[in-house]
């Protein structure tokens, strides 16, 4: 779903505003090269910032996004734009100024993203919302260069450093547009596994679920476990990547082990959730051998589905679907008030089954000067009008 207007100051974004006016809090910048950042005191700074980030983004957290640069980015363009208080950090994102705008040859500052990236949400303490962005912002204005704007994508439409954004660029009259908007499957209801799953399926598909779980069953001893510590990690990963990559997306080259790159940033990345309590593992095993498989980031107040595969051999018992079922146990976690699913839109096996939906946007920011932010909003406007889902979406 397409934005046809420029970023609206919402009353939530209303309420904001008298944070934004007030005095800036005393703040240093560091914009540092992501390879000399893997010290022990500099985790332990980044880790503590996640434990007490306002919006919890799991792929910019130091176990994942450190493995997912040394995988992609092996020439170090990208930076880390770090914020400090007193000598805490209090905000963190990665930067990188690209060549291209979704293919065209428009050089633009943009937040760091990759193929198995599905958040944008800066690490930005509680509290620090507004102070992150208007140092971003001063920084980028003044390091622009060849870039036209600032785009920021997969950013959350409902939290509060959408708010802080939308009100500091209303009171510093800077150009902004939302120019993708799109919504996301998510788990988010006070209702227990069985109510949720009533009020989520018809009859018909509940008791169709019960009869493949059953016809399944009579295959061999069919089990379903989840797990929060490390038993078996390494193994659960290797079986992981086969499975995946037995089905379609080996086919098409997208499962991950498809490409060093990938499987290496998984198994480095599940390993490091799991030594920081962040990874839940769900399978769904016959006789032993998995047919379906889901890796979890559990980042209170939130999680996020990461990533999930199934034996497709096995498909008329839909084993990802009653994976999927067995997942509804999240809402019982107290810890957990909702589950990002990090599917696209409409996705066939979440959309019918998790009825919440998550609001995901990507913004550009105007930067610079009058004629650079004169260019930003000409663009802006032809963006909006011509090609609402992107310059070529």
């Amino acid at each position: 779903m397409a934005s046809s207007a420029s970023l609206a100051l919402p009353e939530a974004a209303r309420q904001t505003a008298a944070a934004v006016a007030a005095p800036a809090v005393d703040v240093s910048v560091s914009v540092r090269d992501w390879r000399g950042t893997d010290s022990p005191d500099f985790r332990a700074a980044w880790d503590h910032l996640a434990e007490r980030a306002a919006e919890p983004n799991p792929f910019f957290e130091s176990w994942y996004l450190l493995p997912a640069l040394r995988a992609h980015d092996p020439a170090s363009e990208v930076r880390l734009f770090c914020l400090h208080a007193d000598d805490e950090l209090i905000g963190l994102i990665p930067l990188a100024r690209l060549p291209r705008y979704y293919g065209k040859p428009v050089p633009h500052w943009s937040a760091w993203m990759h193929g198995n990236c599905f958040l944008g949400t800066p690490l930005a303490a509680k509290g620090h919302e507004t102070s992150f962005w208007r140092a971003l912002l001063d920084w980028v204005d003044r390091h622009a260069g060849t870039g036209l704007f600032l785009h920021l994508p997969h950013l959350p439409l409902d939290g509060p450093n959408h708010r802080a954004l939308t009100a500091l660029c209303a009171a510093q009259r800077r150009p902004a547009g939302l120019v993708h908007r799109e919504e996301r499957a998510m788990l988010a209801s006070d209702l227990s596994p069985e109510p949720y799953l009533e009020a989520a399926l018809a009859a018909k598909k509940r008791k169709e679920l019960r009869r493949q779980f059953a016809r399944l069953s009579e295959l061999g001893e069919l089990t379903i476990t989840h797990c929060r510590d490390d038993t078996g990690l390494a193994q659960w990963i290797e079986d992981f990547l086969a499975l995946e990559h037995s089905g379609w997306k080996g086919s098409a080259g997208s499962a991950l082990a498809s490409h060093h790159t990938t499987a290496t940033l998984f198994r480095e990345a599940l390993p490091g959730a799991s030594a920081r309590g962040r990874l839940e593992r769900l399978t769904l095993a016959l006789d032993g051998e998995p047919l379906a498989m889901l890796a979890s980031f559990v980042t209170p107040p939130g999680a996020f589905s990461y990533k999930t595969a199934f034996d497709e051999r096995f498909a008329r018992f839909s084993p990802g679907v009653l994976l999927q079922r067995a997942n509804l146990a999240m809402l019982e976690d107290p810890g957990v008030a909702w589950t990002d699913s990090c599917a696209a839109a409409d996705h066939p096996m979440i959309d019918h089954l998790w009825r919440e939906r998550r609001a995901i946007g990507r913004i550009s920011l105007g930067l610079g000067g009058p004629l650079r932010r004169l260019a930003f909003s000409a663009l802006l406007r032809l963006e909006l009008g011509r090609h609402p889902a992107g310059l070529d979406q």
